[in-house]
């Protein structure tokens, strides 16, 4: 039927018009459909034997190697997580430890200052009794000595007054003025 229509139209044409392109014409459409056949069942059979074949095993291979690399990914990937948690759990470790051992440089460096305070204050304790002891003697001394000075001012005074007293009244007078 194609061909008929093909044939009619090439009937059809003016005289004047130039021959149609060679390959539509209809006398050469059995021989083109049969070489087209032929040309697609060798290209089908090539194709289906040799090309897809090859090119299904590459496809199937790379989607083994992804499937593998995806599960290899997935175990480097668990492996980390674990090493990453074995590492936090040493840092943990390491932090407790650490502040352990401030606690008790801490607690060391406390007692030593307890102690050392402690012993400062007493040889400060002593060096106050030892001062306070030679301020006692000094002001006894110094009351001596002015308890002296007192009566020899007392009996220089009663002496140019005109008056005689005795040395023990005078002794006396001045102890009971400075007590």
């Amino acid at each position: 039927m194609l061909l008929a229509l093909l044939a009619e139209t090439a009937h059809h044409l003016p005289d004047d018009a130039p021959p149609p392109f060679p390959p539509f014409e209809a006398w050469h459409m059995p021989g083109q459909l049969f070489w087209l056949a032929i040309l697609f069942a060798v290209l089908y059979f090539s194709l289906s034997r040799f090309i897809l074949p090859k090119m299904s095993d590459t496809i199937e291979k790379r989607s083994d190697r992804i499937a593998s690399d995806l599960d290899q990914a997935a175990k480097l990937n668990e492996q980390a997580e674990e090493a990453q948690q074995a590492l936090e759990l040493r840092i943990a470790q390491a932090k407790a430890k650490a502040r352990e051992t401030a606690n008790k440089a801490t607690a060391k460096v406390e007692a030593e200052m307890t102690a050392e305070t402690a012993r400062v204050d007493a040889e400060i304790e002593k060096k106050l009794d030892a001062a306070e002891e030679r301020i006692s003697a000094l002001r006894a001394n110094a009351m001596q000595n002015v308890e002296q000075i007192a009566v020899d001012a007392a009996d220089a005074m009663t002496s140019r007054f005109g008056l005689k007293a005795s040395a023990a009244d005078l002794k006396k007078a001045v102890s009971a003025a400075l007590n």
